[in-house]
């Protein structure tokens, strides 16, 4: 005999159901956590290092509700300890932020034109992640309070249950 978890009515496609929701939302507050503890470390531990711009542009993306939404992009080259390396983070951490507008993406960008030196930032715990602004987005935070919500109504779902 196996033990069983109801969560809701009792009806098992709908305890599922639930169950991937509460893991699903565990998943993006916990990815959102992680993504902002390392945006902290690599903004605390970031080196200068001279970088050459070799394009920049703005991606877009389907949002939700059929918006687009608009990512600021950078490709650049540099040197850390005698490595060279491309960089293409404009930000530290892996979640980026995204505008509403492309004039939004574009005015993070527009201090980047080809060719140009610039400084880019190095932690040197991992010299081939470099990024251009020195700064920690908010986008991690929003990521983590998405999960949470979802946990709370999960929970919420189970209590009126």
């Amino acid at each position: 005999m196996s033990p069983r978890i109801n969560i809701g009515s009792g009806d098992g496609n709908s305890s599922r159901g639930v169950l991937v929701f509460l893991v699903i939302s565990v998943a993006i507050a916990g990815y959102g956590g992680y993504d902002y503890l390392q945006q902290s470390e690599a903004v605390r531990n970031a080196v200068e290092v001279d970088a050459t711009v070799v394009e920049t542009g703005v991606d877009t993306e389907s949002g939700r509700r059929g918006r687009v939404d608009y990512r600021p992009t950078a490709t650049f080259e540099y040197s850390h300890d005698g490595e060279t390396y491309t960089g293409n983070s404009v930000f530290p951490g892996s979640v980026t932020p995204t505008y509403d507008t492309e004039s939004a993406a574009r005015d993070v960008v527009a201090d980047y034109e080809p060719g140009d030196t610039v400084t880019a930032y190095v932690d040197p715990a991992s010299p081939g992640s470099a990024f251009l602004k020195n700064q920690q987005t908010d986008t991690p935070v929003k990521l983590a309070a998405i999960g949470l919500v979802g946990v709370l109504l999960t929970a919420i779902k189970y209590v009126r249950s």
